[in-house]
């Protein structure tokens, strides 16, 4: 990550889709905190959702021993969301496009997509285990 951002929330919590509303209620927080325009509030909501959600099912399996971590991040005229989970990793350079043909009709596979469409920058680290959703404030 960039060392122009300092670390300004961080939030832990249970791989359970009923604590979704913990990252939910983050992000209402830091918008409010940042003075996110209205507009791009929707998608940096739906971004971490997708984040959050992908962490929880696919990253941890549902298990509610492993944690699912959020740290939010500030600079000048950016700020960043990091979503971390305690699973195995994935191949984040081998995903199937869920536009093509073939996967159109799918019910998931578009969760990294849509994070790719909303967030201004999206990196994986640690070997898929952790997004880092960067999001401009103008």
């Amino acid at each position: 990550m960039n060392t122009n951002f300092k670390v300004i929330e961080a939030i832990s919590f249970p791989s359970d889709v009923n604590e979704l509303t913990k990252a939910e209620s983050l992000v209402d927080k830091i918008c409010q905190l940042l003075a996110v325009n209205e507009d791009y509030y929707g998608n940096v909501l739906v971004a971490v959702t997708e984040a959050v959600n992908n962490a929880i099912k696919h990253g941890n399996k549902n298990d509610k021993k492993k944690l699912v971590s959020i740290e939010v991040s500030d600079a000048q005229s950016e700020f960043s969301i990091q979503v971390k989970d305690e699973g195995g990793g994935f191949d984040f350079n081998d995903l199937p496009d869920p536009t093509s043909p073939e996967n159109i009709e799918k019910e998931n596979g578009r969760g990294i997509f849509l994070m790719k469409s909303l967030a201004d920058k999206v990196e994986f680290q640690d070997n898929g285990r952790d997004v880092v959703l960067t999001f401009s404030k103008g």
